[in-house]
């Protein structure tokens, strides 16, 4: 019996542990930010290259409350960065079809003025941690690193938190936490 509960143990940690290894070694802070190119609502084409030299503050969203409520909170630091050098995108990550996304983007407490994604084949899910770990946010410097990140956890993803990371590359610092 002791030795099928120590089995059970194991395979418990292995479970449990895997996801979060796996996740981990998909966006990591201070590598580089994983590329990628696509439509925008709109209907322009936005690939994350274009935006080198600019720190940029990447969201990856699905169709849910919190995804709503991080946008929302990437919609005020889109707000409080006009005139800097800084580019805000969200993404649906989902692989939701444009009709979705908008009606999703409609229910919203605030207007999304920023460029939202649409991601049918779900590639930046793929590069960035997996639907598992939504919503997703970070902050890439000029040179296409990643310097902050925070994962499905709006208290330490709010607008100020974020908007302090963004003004600290501004100010040429690279602390990487």
């Amino acid at each position: 019996m002791k030795r099928v509960m120590l089995v059970f143990d194991l395979l418990a940690v292995v479970v449990l542990c895997v996801p979060v290894v796996f996740a981990a070694g998909l966006f990591q802070v201070g590598e580089k930010a994983p590329s990628f190119s696509l439509t925008a609502l709109t209907g322009e084409r936005v690939s994350l290259e274009s935006y080198k030299g600019r720190v940029v503050v990447l969201g990856l969203f699905h169709i849910c409350e919190p995804c709503m409520i991080q946008g929302s909170a990437l919609q005020k630091v889109y707000e409080s960065m006009q005139g800097k050098n800084v580019a805000v995108l969200g993404v649906n990550s989902s692989g939701n079809a444009k009709r979705e996304v908008s009606e999703f983007l409609s229910g919203f407490p605030v207007k999304v003025a920023y460029p939202y994604l649409l991601d049918p084949t779900k590639v930046t899910d793929k590069l960035y941690g997996g639907g598992k770990f939504i919503p997703n946010v970070y902050v890439i410097d000029q040179q296409g690193v990643i310097r902050w990140q925070r994962v499905g956890n709006m208290d330490l993803a709010g607008a100020d938190v974020i908007g302090a990371e963004v003004e600290k590359l501004l100010a040429g610092g690279s602390r990487m936490e």
